[in-house]
């Protein structure tokens, strides 16, 4: 069963990669993509039964993923939020956790993480059992 999946990227290489990425090593499916804090946060609170996954970069064209993240941080549990960014810094891995993130990885060496995160049955349960 797919698990859908919304990406907040503004680099659109990046996201065109990511995408096919986890769409072909995962059972995430994208409903949805934004490149700002404002357009991330419209499409998700318009939506909020039509994702499970959130991915989000720290940099955007406009505003933050900071922001984004703080915006969700009361949100289902079934709602997963991951921040992915070259900004992996322990001071930004602990900003964002106390803002509500899941889990936060680096984009640079951290992608296979990412996709075991993912993968982990407790992530897919969660997902499957709140569709």
């Amino acid at each position: 069963m797919k698990v859908p999946a919304f990406i907040v990227e503004d680099n659109a290489t990046i996201r065109d990669n990511l995408i096919s990425a986890l769409e072909e090593l995962t059972s995430l499916e994208i409903v949805g993509t934004a490149d700002s804090e404002e357009d991330a946060c419209k499409w998700l609170k318009r939506h909020p039964e039509r994702w499970h996954i959130a991915i989000v970069d720290l940099f955007l064209k406009q505003g933050s993923g900071l922001g984004v993240i703080e915006a969700f941080r009361e949100r289902p549990g079934s709602q997963k939020l991951i921040v992915l960014s070259n900004y992996a810094t322990n001071d930004m891995r602990r900003r964002c956790k106390e803002l509500g993130a899941d889990a936060v990885f680096d984009k640079s060496n951290e992608l296979d993480a990412l996709v075991d995160f993912l993968m982990a049955p407790e992530n897919q349960a969660v997902a499957t059992a709140a569709r």
